[in-house]
């Protein structure tokens, strides 16, 4: 898989029909590595290691409706009153992160309405804080899960 600008880990990989799947540490279950894979599961570890985000406050695809239709969060993490405090849109590393990618997050969370927002590639992420008011700013770093 391609290197991405986030620390190694040593992920449980494995072929199966010459398809290689990994271990995802959340759900306890073994998916197929996609390449958007292979970058959400580097965000979880990324944010559960140098941010101190337990792996038992995320939920990874996570349903939820929008405008009547069902959409698919990719990371969505809680602290520890069980509220929705982070949403990450996560794409395939060749996917660049436009406006459009922003605006997915940010429909999603008209729904949540979490007070932080990231997308990421892989290779490059951004941050956002959104305030009750809807107003957006951008981070110049990910928040700790102590001020979640």
């Amino acid at each position: 898989m391609r290197e991405l600008q986030l620390p190694p880990y040593p992920f449980k990989l494995k072929t199966v029909n010459q398809q290689t799947q990994i271990f995802d540490e959340v759900r306890k279950r073994w998916y197929l590595c996609t390449p958007e894979e292979w970058v959400r599961q580097h965000l979880v570890m990324f944010l559960h290691q140098h941010f101190a985000y337990p792996l038992g406050l995320f939920a990874l695809e996570k349903s939820l409706k929008f405008n009547g239709m069902l959409r698919r969060t990719d990371i969505l993490m809680y602290n520890a009153r069980g509220e929705a405090k982070l949403l990450v849109e996560c794409k395939a590393p060749e996917i660049a992160l436009t406006q459009s990618v922003l605006d997915q997050a940010a429909r999603y969370n008209m729904s949540l309405g979490v007070p932080f927002v990231m997308i990421s590639n892989g290779l490059e992420h951004y941050c956002l804080a959104v305030s009750k008011e809807n107003k957006v700013q951008y981070l110049d770093r990910i928040p700790h899960f102590s001020e979640l």
